[in-house]
């Protein structure tokens, strides 16, 4: 096996191509995230494109974009070229500081975050850093560090990311299985007399509208979708509501909130134009969605973390209260 791996190593030297052996702390990784990883600064749809002409091999056979590693694993990588620029491209330190001072929780296998208004998660899009990039690099020495699952952009509050595969895999098993618990909050238009109101109507991504993409309503050709609202506090014109959902659709809380006539304050992509600007008075200058707790299991143990409203909307609540 020595020799094997010796002449293996020789001919990869050779051809400019490397060769891995996955260490236990990646047992259980999809090997595109292993490689998205691996190669830092090498754009995705790159990694993807070696991945579908296999010329990366796991134990010199190839592999899905969905294969998951196992310790032990030899990962034949072939070369890449990275620009300069790529390689010396760093994340401005504002988003460092912004990221730092939003980690709720951190151990040896989760950390937590209350992702601000206004970052996404990972770049792409013409958005060279995000959430994972910034941690990244705050986190140099980390040999895993993988968001467990999104927010949108301009959606706020808890997010998890996974330090080890096992973490990873378990967050994603829970939220597939439903015993993790997701719970937002959101003003929307409009006086609440609905009571606690489950929505289930489908929904199907990518619905062209003006040469915009969006997410619509699609009975009888959506993807099933899940969503729960429930007030907690009536205002003249708004309602402040607890929502949970039961499947994590793309837009899914916004699309359904505007779908039964309550959108959701500050969107102006499912939203009122005419509320959002009534809401700009009370100085609402984002989208009022805020995912403020999450509940899950782990591993023998449950993570359970609250984020708290930022100022800016604690302001706007203030301001509704005081003249309901």
């Amino acid at each position: 096996m020595k020799l094997l791996l010796c002449l293996l190593m020789n001919i990869s030297a050779e051809s400019g191509a490397r060769l891995i052996q996955v260490a236990a702390e990646y047992d259980g990784q999809r090997i595109d995230n292993f490689l998205l990883r691996t190669l830092k600064g090498v754009p995705k749809s790159r990694v993807y494109r070696i991945l579908r002409k296999g010329e990366v091999r796991v134990n010199r056979g190839r592999i899905r974009p969905d294969y998951r590693l196992h310790a032990g694993d030899l990962v034949r990588i072939p070369p890449v070229r990275l620009s300069v620029a790529d390689n010396e491209r760093h994340p401005p330190q504002p988003l460092l500081e912004r990221v730092r001072e939003a980690i709720l929780l951190e151990d040896r296998e989760v950390l937590v975050l209350n992702k601000p208004a206004g970052i996404t998660v990972h770049k792409g899009s013409g958005v060279d850093f995000g959430v994972i990039e910034a941690l990244r690099a705050l986190r140099p020495e980390a040999p895993f560090l993988e968001l467990a699952h999104r927010l949108d952009r301009e959606t706020s509050g808890c997010l998890v990311l996974a330090k080890t595969p096992a973490a990873l895999q378990a967050v994603h098993t829970a939220l597939r299985a439903h015993t993790a618990a997701k719970h937002y909050l959101a003003l929307v238009r409009g006086h609440w007399n609905q009571g606690t109101w489950e929505v289930t109507a489908p929904l199907r991504k990518n619905v062209l509208r003006g040469g915009e993409r969006l997410v619509q309503v699609v009975e009888g050709g959506g993807r099933p979708a899940r969503t729960c609202f429930k007030p907690i506090s009536l205002f003249r014109q708004a309602a402040l509501l607890k929502v949970e959902i039961a499947t994590g659709r793309t837009h899914q809380i916004r699309v359904h909130a505007a779908h039964i006539g309550y959108p959701i304050a500050g969107d102006d992509k499912y939203g009122d134009p005419a509320f959002n600007r009534e809401m700009a008075r009370y100085g609402l200058r984002r989208l009022f969605l805020h995912a403020h707790s999450l509940t899950v299991p782990l591993g023998g143990r449950e993570i359970a973390v609250s984020a708290p409203l930022d100022e800016t909307l604690r302001e706007v609540l203030e301001r509704l209260e005081t003249e309901s």
